[in-house]
Order: C-alpha cells, then structure tokens, then sequence
C-alpha cells in the first residue's frame, strides 16, 4: 500500500512538473497595439429623417511589439464569425495569437452581415409588416451539428471520428456553440466583404489575405476588384473559380491573380479530388497560374506528412503545426 501511495505521489508529482514547463514555455504575450474598427460601409435611407450603414466590416486586431513582417488579414468561412481564428475548443493558442508571436500583425475580420459587422434587417420588417411578400426573405444557412460533423470532414459519418483525425472532438460543443446564421444570400454584388478585405489591405500599406471555406477564394475575388495592397494569398479549404467553372475567369483575372504569390491549402481526408470538386477545381486553378507564370503552391498536407486535419485545421490538435507551414510559405515567398 505504501509502495503504491508512493507511486502515485510521485506521478502526480511528474504531471505537475510537466504542466509547470509547457506553462512556462509559454510567454507573455507583449504587444504594441490591440484594437477595434470598422471598415466600409455606406449609409442607407429607410425613411425621410431614417438613415442606417450598412455594408461595413468589423475588424480586430493585435500589432506584435517591434515587427516588420507583413500584416495578416484572417476572414472565417460559412455559419461562423473570426472566432474561428482565436482560442480552439479545448483552450489551447489559436492561430490569431501564433501569427502575432511569430511576428505578424494579425486583422480578424467578421464577414459583413455576419456578428459584429451587422446586417441589414430591412427587408425582414417590411415582410412582417405586410409591405413586401414572404417570398422576398432571403435564404439562411444554418450549420447544424451533423453538417459541420460532416462537411468539417471529423469522421466518415455523424459521431463517428476517424482514427488518425485532428479535430477535439471531446469539445465539439464549443464550436457548435460558435455557429451564427449566415445571411450571405442578402448581400448584393460584388459582396462588399471583398471590396472591405481590398480596402483594409490599401489602409495597411499592404497585407497578406487569408479565407477559410466560405471564404476560400474570397482574398482573389478581392484581388480581382482591386490588388493595390495585395501582397499574398492565402486560399484555405474552399472552391476555386477556373476558366471551366460557370463563373470563369477572365485572361484579365488571371493576369491579376498571377502576379500575387498564392497559397493553397488543404486539410486530410478529402472525399473526392475530381474536376468539379472545390480540391480538384483548386488543382486546375494552380496549373492555370503556373501557365500564367504565377507564383503559386498547392499544399495538400498528407502529401507533405501531416494527417489527419480536418476542414478545420486552425482547430485541429496539431493547429500550430499546420500554421508553420503557412508561415514558412509567407517567408519564403511575401515580399
């Protein structure tokens, strides 16, 4: 009894040792600057004498002290606000805080019409009024817990994990506590997130634009509007446009498009990497800049040893891992 109280004390005793040491590797986070504001917008007559803005895009960021590196703008994906890029579900760093402690100013942006940035609720209190037709409310799109499951790519079925998979599936409640209505069908054309994403990078004096599914292709739809203060871009897990999809490119698009340094970036487990699919259009996507003499990488991590990551791999147990990758590409090719 002794022999075995012992040993335990002295477990319990190593744990303690081992937390203090991954706690203390962990450093103040020192900054220059944290901040808030807002970006675009234009104001709107509901009324004589009732006017509201709308269009603008909430943005928050975090300026490391002494940097030089390029600033990195982070714009979520559908059903979900910049959130994701902060704490993961079971409280460890996210990709906002690594970015700044490796250097970069980092800008979380809330699409517009998604949290903070608001949205335009005109529409929905003239359909309750009586004044406008049901048939004029636009479509939201929900996440519900067995989509995210799925399309998020945690296991081949709802509850089911996969063997070598990434994600925290333990605290799953905390990204599905996450999940906001997505009012994207409301907004007109261009979507104004775009046109914001290209104006803040001008503000900055240029930046490195980062999307996340919804939002994967959204750093070239706002390089396309205006690439002044583009310096790279960061495709992650969405569709790419091609010149065989229905919205193709133009040669003036890809003239564009190919002079930014891009990076693509794709998670495991990938149901299908078929033309027609958001990973094989992104294969087409690359091999039309390369033939454009673009600088452009599609990383595809199992094919580079890392595993298991799935749709959400700034989440993902091994998130910092991943973030290296696309902090080494910054380095190697944002200049």
């Amino acid at each position: 009894m002794k022999l075995r109280f012992f040993a335990c004390l002295f477990a319990g005793f190593l744990a303690s040792t081992a937390a203090t040491t991954i706690a203390a590797k962990e450093t103040p986070l020192v900054l220059k600057k944290i901040g808030n504001f807002f970006v675009g917008g234009e104001d709107k007559s509901l009324a004589p004498g009732s006017d509201i803005t709308v269009g603008q895009m909430y943005v928050e960021y975090k300026i490391p002290m002494g940097t030089t590196k390029v600033p990195v703008i982070m714009v979520h994906g559908c059903c979900l606000s910049s959130k994701s890029w902060q704490e993961t579900p079971d409280g460890r760093m996210g990709w906002d805080e690594y970015f700044v402690r490796k250097g970069h100013p980092t800008y979380l942006a809330d699409q517009v019409g998604r949290a903070r940035s608001g949205f335009d609720a005109q529409v929905f209190n003239e359909v309750r009024a009586g004044t406008r037709p049901p048939a004029d409310l636009p479509r939201i799109l929900w996440a519900d817990h067995q989509f995210s499951w799925r399309v998020f790519r945690f296991g081949p079925s709802f509850g089911e994990v996969w063997p070598d998979g990434q994600f925290p599936v333990e605290h799953i409640d905390q990204l599905y506590k996450q999940m906001i209505p997505d009012l994207n069908a409301q907004l007109p054309a261009p979507n104004p997130t775009w046109t914001n994403m290209g104006k803040l990078a001008v503000q900055l004096g240029g930046a490195v634009l980062m999307g996340h599914s919804e939002s994967g292709f959204f750093p070239a739809r706002a390089a396309m509007l205006d690439s002044a203060g583009i310096k790279g871009l960061l495709l992650t897990e969405g569709s790419c446009r091609t010149t065989q999809s229905t919205t193709a490119l133009t040669p003036a698009d890809i003239a564009t498009l190919a002079k930014i340094p891009t990076l693509i970036l794709w998670g495991d487990h990938v149901a299908s990497e078929d033309p027609g699919t958001p990973f094989g259009d992104c294969k087409i996507y690359t091999q039309i800049m390369k033939e454009a003499g673009g600088d452009i990488t599609f990383t595809h991590l199992p094919k580079i040893g890392i595993f298991g990551n799935s749709h959400m791999f700034m989440l993902d147990k091994n998130n910092l891992q991943v973030a290296d990758v696309v902090l080494k590409w910054i380095d190697q090719h944002v200049h």
